[in-house]
C-alpha cells in the first residue's frame, strides 16, 4: 500500500471532539493500550491529521506518527508506535524466509506462519470473549493467547528479530490459517522502510 515514497499533505489540527472520538475508537480496537493512552494521546496534546494517497489518513501528535486509517476502516498503528508499546497489539510471527518478502511489500502467505519459525496463536486458543479484552497477551513461545479474526488488525513479528516488521489486517482468521496452511494472510501491510515509515511528519 505504501511501497512508493509519500509526499505528506499539510497537517490539519483536529478539534477536541474529533480527538475524543479517535481516542474512543482506538481503545475499542486496542483495549491493551488503555494503560498508555495518556502517554499516546495526552489531553493537551496537539493531534493532527495528514492526508495521504489512496484515501489514507495519518494521525500525528506533534511530529510523531501514531495511527493511519484507510477510508474509514479500522485505525492501524504506525510501526513507530508499535515499537514503543509492542505488548498492546495482537501479533503473529513469520519465519526468517518470509522476512524479505514482507519487507518488499509482498502479501504475507500462510506458509511463512505455519513453518517451524512461524508463530500463530496457541493451539486450543479461543476467539476474543466479551469482558475479557484485557486478558489477552503473548504467552508461551511468542504465541498470542487467542485466535484472531478475519479483518482484525495484526502486528507481524519476525523470527530472530526483537521489533515488529509490519502491521496490517488479516485476510483470514488464524484458525483458518492453521487449518488450511495456504493462501494469503495479510495484504497491503505497512512495513519497515516503506513510504509511510520514511514519511517526514515534522
Amino acid at each position: 500500500m505504501f511501497k512508493k515514497d509519500l509526499q505528506g499533505a499539510p497537517k490539519q489540527k483536529l478539534k477536541s471532539s474529533a480527538q475524543r472520538a479517535l481516542r474512543q475508537s482506538l481503545l475499542a480496537t486496542y483495549p491493551l493500550l488503555t494503560p498508555y493512552i495518556e502517554e499516546i494521546l495526552p489531553k493537551k496534546g496537539s493531534l493532527a491529521s495528514m492526508k495521504l494517497p489512496d484515501r489514507n489518513t495519518l494521525y500525528v501528535l506533534d511530529s510523531v506518527p501514531l495511527f493511519y486509517q484507510n477510508d474509514g476502516s479500522d485505525l492501524l498503528p504506525h510501526l513507530k508506535l508499535v515499537h514503543r508499546f509492542p505488548q498492546a497489539f495482537p501479533s503473529i510471527r513469520i519465519d526468517r524466509g518470509a522476512i524479505r518478502f514482507v519487507l518488499s511489500g509482498a502479501t504475507l502467505m500462510a506458509p511463512g506462519l505455519t513453518s517451524a519459525g512461524g508463530r500463530l496463536p496457541v493451539d486450543g486458543a479461543k476467539p476474543l470473549e466479551e469482558g475479557k479484552e484485557m486478558e489477552q497477551s503473548i504467552v508461551e513461545d511468542g504465541r498470542w493467547s487467542r485466535e484472531l479474526a478475519k479483518g482484525e488488525p495484526v502486528v507481524i513479528m519476525a523470527e530472530g528479530k526483537e521489533e515488529a516488521c509490519a502491521v496490517g489486517t488479516l485476510a483470514a482468521g488464524t484458525d483458518e490459517v492453521k487449518a488450511k496452511g495456504k493462501g494469503p494472510v495479510v495484504e497491503d501491510a505497512h512495513y519497515l522502510g516503506d513510504g509511510l515509515w520514511n514519511l517526514n511528519t515534522a
